[in-house]
């Protein structure tokens, strides 16, 4: 029998790229999923895609709606809905403080990204506020201000 470390395994299957573009990401949580057999099959095959993707607390519980998850192909019974809520779970004190961060005007929860860790899938959820445009803008800006300067540094020495 294998000792377990200390480290866990984290295989990143999908990241939600967008999310980082248009919030500002303010705290992070990690969330397991309620998912069926099919469904965990399809995430291994890396079948799921997490645009447009957000959670909603309903009832004391977390929800993950308009994830993605393609049917899979080898299911031996009629496949679920692809779109269909997913419950997250999470700790009673985590949600009540989501839940007190999500009533604040403007905030809301994001999945950042979706991976493996020690075999079961795993949520990363950010409680973020929407950027404006000019605040893109102004990013932008910065990072081409920062790529200027490591530029000039490269051609000085």
């Amino acid at each position: 029998m294998a000792a377990r470390t200390g480290t866990a395994e984290r295989i990143v299957i999908a990241q939600n790229r967008r999310a980082r573009h248009d919030y500002e990401i303010l705290e992070t949580y990690e969330a397991g999923i309620v998912l069926t057999g099919p469904e965990i099959k399809s995430i291994r095959e890396r079948k799921v895609n997490l645009q447009g993707a957000y959670a909603r607390i309903r009832d004391g519980e977390v929800w993950l709606e308009e994830m993605h998850i393609a049917p899979y192909d080898r299911a031996g019974y009629t496949p679920q809905d692809p779109k269909r809520s997913r419950k997250l779970l999470l700790h009673r004190r985590e949600i009540s403080h989501l839940q007190g961060l999500v009533s604040q005007k403007g905030l809301t929860l994001i999945p950042l990204s979706l991976y493996l860790k020690n075999g079961r899938a795993k949520v990363e959820l950010g409680v973020a506020r929407g950027l404006r445009k000019y605040d893109k803008r102004e990013k932008i800006r910065e990072r081409e201000q920062q790529r200027q300067i490591a530029r000039h540094l490269r051609h000085s020495v």
